[in-house]
């Protein structure tokens, strides 16, 4: 990643694989200029691992590598999880699209449920790269219609919320996603457990690697900019796995 600082201002980076995770080799490092930054790392309220830096004026660059191996429990739904992931958050704003969801979804539960919204929303919606704000939310994602991965996980999060189903965003590295991109995708709990659900279906679910959780993008964001203004001049972002999974949509899955 590449970035023009025009003045003094704080990088918060979410770029490193979650806390969750065990048996992660890793290297992380900015660069203002020639000289290496200090970096400091914070963990919020779910767990994702911040990286928080200063820089003044000029060139940035920072350099995240990581090297996964096994994969995590399953995460289970807690009680605070239970009232945390119900509420209309800034962009999955449930409360509006309660309607919506009883007319679409009646009568449906559990994995069927899960399974229907995560189909409607995919046949609803048409990935277009660079087609949407970073400010849409669920319900102009979805009067919009033209949208990136990130629309798709908030529309699938504030309709499941709508029903009273608990739901959240996840923020991953995805192999075999083209193309190449940080990638969104839905959480829904199922059975007290917490189960991924991607409705691009652009990459295996199971192959995803935890970034950052939280009750949507605003929680998730890859880098937020405090001070100056940063232009991101570069993004390069690489995810690989030694053999690609199939991926079978009727069945559940939770993330690595």
């Amino acid at each position: 990643m590449s970035l023009t600082a025009r003045g003094e201002a704080r990088l918060v980076l979410s770029v490193a694989t979650h806390s969750s995770l065990d048996g992660v080799d890793e290297e992380f490092d900015v660069v203002h200029g020639d000289e290496p930054v200090v970096v400091s790392e914070l963990r919020d309220t779910h767990g994702n691992r911040l990286h928080v830096c200063d820089v003044g004026e000029g060139k940035v660059s920072v350099r995240y590598r990581a090297t996964v191996t096994g994969r995590a429990e399953p995460q289970i739904v807690t009680p605070l999880d239970e009232i945390t992931f119900l509420r209309p958050s800034r962009y999955c704003e449930a409360d509006e699209l309660v309607a919506t969801a009883a007319r679409e979804f009646a009568g449906l539960s559990g994995h069927d449920l899960v399974a229907g919204v995560s189909s409607w929303v995919g046949t609803h919606l048409d990935y277009v790269p660079g087609s949407s704000l970073p400010t849409d939310g669920a319900v102009r994602t979805l009067l919009g219609g033209k949208v990136v991965c990130r629309d798709y996980a908030h529309l699938v999060v504030a309709l499941l919320r709508a029903l009273d189903v608990p739901a959240r965003l996840v923020s991953v590295y995805a192999p075999g996603l083209d193309p190449m991109d940080f990638h969104a995708v839905a959480e829904v709990a199922v059975d007290g457990v917490w189960r991924v659900v991607d409705a691009t279906a652009l990459a295996p679910r199971s192959s995803l690697v935890r970034i950052a959780t939280g009750r949507d993008a605003a929680d998730t964001a890859f880098l937020s900019i405090h001070g100056a203004f940063v232009d991101l001049t570069e993004l390069t972002v690489s995810a690989t796995i030694d053999e690609l999974p199939s991926d079978d949509l009727s069945e559940l899955v939770s993330l690595r």
